[in-house]
């Protein structure tokens, strides 16, 4: 089956797929409204309960406040001890506060605020019952605290307020029991819903499995189709980076021919004929006379430019196919490189370089990245301090380029810097591995690891 029929079979599975994804969704989301629904009303009902609760426990509360303030305004007159009237001014204070806090719970429903003005009306009258009595008994005077006090006066008031407060405490638990059913009404309409959609939704997962199965079957077997189109792509690419790897080696090679090649002519056929013009010069020298100052100038001047010529011609040699690598070796070879780096870019230099035994071609690579990491530091670091090490162990060499200039970030070097990507592909041609590690204004570190010959 090719590529265009797994298409074509996919988009048929995923139209059918799209009739039974909308009844899940559908499930999904009366499910969700269901449960949101049922979850609003009972944390309704679970608030005006507590609501309720705190409502029938502050009522509660007031009686006891008043029955406490009661007794210890009974025991002060019938025993004249102040100490009885400690809890009575607590229990007045607590009257107070209690119908503070049934004030805030009734505000928000006119039928319990009336019956609270009610109350709170009856618990001023006690009150100030109460206060009269102390206050002619503080006066001596005694017939009129225990007129008041074996009357049915404070009797009455007190059964008025616990009639007013019961009535408020049977409201809320009315209230409360309302509330505890519609939680009851809200879980079973939650329940039936629920297990309705529940039903609806695992019919529609079951057909959404049973189409996914199919579509997964498919796009198994697109996924073979493309892991082999992959693969061949894959090895194409590998063909094509190993052939431009050893185009870009062959070319690396070739340069390096070039270059000794041009080194030879250069030494052997300019250094012949710049040495036979020196030679003729100073048979010339020999054989005018002296007394003619200005050809005896012009000749020294010649000599000068032909001196000049033989040392251009050396350093280009030498930068083409440096000498001193075939004949003095690699450590001689970076020591004569640095040196002369440092002297012509007034940089300075430091050298920890240990023999190392590795190959021709290895060699080269040493040098080339030395050369060229000084080249770079040269026109780009701004640096004061470099500091080149080689050291040898049993398997491999390293080399390390370390300078104290201005660094930058690795990852934002482009595709244009040739310079670091030439190192790069050097070292990798010889089996090894570059390392380059700099910020900006911390300096660079260009760590090469080499391996030895077997």
């Amino acid at each position: 089956m090719t590529l265009k029929d797994h298409s074509w079979h996919w988009l048929r599975k995923s139209r059918s797929m799209a009739i039974s994804l909308p009844f899940a969704l559908l499930a999904a989301l009366l499910l969700i409204g269901i449960n949101e629904v049922g979850h609003k009303r009972s944390q309704d009902a679970v608030q005006a309960m507590s609501h309720g609760q705190q409502t029938r426990n502050a009522a509660n509360r007031l009686l006891q406040s008043m029955l406490d303030a009661e007794t210890g305004q009974r025991g002060y007159l019938l025993t004249g001890n102040e100490g009885y009237l400690e809890p009575y001014d607590k229990a007045v204070i607590t009257v107070q506060t209690n119908l503070q806090e049934l004030h805030t719970q009734y505000l928000h429903s006119t039928e319990d605020l009336q019956q609270f003005a009610l109350l709170a009306r009856a618990v001023s009258r006690k009150l100030a019952e109460m206060e009269l009595s102390l206050r002619l008994r503080r006066q001596g005077n005694e017939d009129a605290w225990k007129f008041i006090l074996f009357t049915d006066v404070g009797r009455e008031h007190m059964d008025s307020i616990r009639q007013l407060a019961h009535t408020l405490i049977e409201r809320s638990s009315r209230k409360i029991q309302e509330h505890q059913s519609q939680i009851v009404q809200s879980l079973m309409l939650s329940r039936i819903g629920i297990a309705t959609v529940t039903a609806i939704g695992l019919l529609a997962f079951y057909m959404y499995l049973r189409q996914a199965r199919t579509l997964q079957q498919i796009s198994q077997r697109e996924q073979d189709v493309l892991e082999h189109e992959r693969e061949r792509l894959e090895g194409l690419v590998r063909e094509r980076t190993a052939s431009l790897s050893e185009l870009a080696s062959h070319l690396q090679q070739v340069r390096e021919d070039e270059r000794g090649f041009l080194a030879r002519e250069l030494h052997d056929e300019l250094g012949a004929l710049l040495t036979s013009a020196k030679l003729d010069v100073a048979r010339l020298k020999s054989k005018i006379d002296h007394q003619a100052p200005d050809i005896a100038e012009r000749l020294k001047h010649l000599n000068e430019t032909l001196n000049s010529g033989i040392a251009l011609k050396r350093r280009i040699i030498e930068d083409l196919r440096p000498s001193s690598l075939s004949n003095l070796g690699l450590t001689a070879a970076l020591e004569i490189l640095t040196r002369e780096h440092a002297e012509g870019a007034g940089i300075e230099v430091e050298t920890n370089l240990e023999a190392v035994e590795l190959t021709e071609a290895t060699q080269l690579t040493v040098y080339r990245l030395v050369q060229e990491a000084l080249t770079n530091i040269s026109k780009y670091a701004k640096a004061k301090k470099v500091l080149v090490t080689v050291h040898g162990y049993p398997t491999h060499a390293a080399v390390q380029v370390r300078d104290d200039g201005a660094g930058f970030d690795p990852a934002g070097v482009g595709p244009t810097s040739h310079g670091l990507a030439g190192m790069r592909h050097r070292v990798e041609a010889a089996g090894g591995r570059l390392t380059i590690t700099s910020s900006p204004d911390s300096g660079t570190l260009i760590s090469a690891v080499l391996p030895k010959p077997r």
